[in-house]
């Protein structure tokens, strides 16, 4: 399986667990160090920080209908990185993602990194 499609099964569980309102096992996708830096809220390090954000965002009302599509993907090593398209049908919440993972013992990929950006207004 190439790391593309390996990031996209990752996203797709996180984008499962987001619709589910499931902030814990949102945030279990994250390094126990990660960190999430968003324009929507203060940055998140480390993953109780990850699942407090998770918490608040997977309660919105559109929250059911988040997406995440990863566009482009590489990684060397142990170490990965991706640009995700996110949406939950409001354009004013959709944007992208750049992402940093890294390759567990495990052979698990998890998330070191994600820093958002809204979309571009028109």
């Amino acid at each position: 399986m190439s790391f593309r499609a390996e990031a996209q099964a990752l996203f797709d569980a996180m984008g499962e667990a987001y619709r589910a309102g499931d902030a814990a096992r949102c945030a279990a996708f994250w390094t126990e160090d990660g960190a999430v830096f968003s324009p929507w809220a203060p940055p998140a390090r480390g993953r109780a920080a990850i699942e407090a954000l998770h918490r608040i965002w997977t309660a919105a009302p559109d929250a059911g209908r988040k997406r995440l599509t990863v566009i482009d993907a590489g990684s060397e090593g142990a170490l990965g990185w991706c640009l995700v398209e996110f949406s939950e049908g409001d354009p004013a919440t959709a944007g992208c993602s750049l992402g940093v993972l890294e390759h567990q013992p495990d052979g698990r990929w998890l998330i070191r990194l994600s820093s958002l950006s809204g979309a571009a207004e028109a």
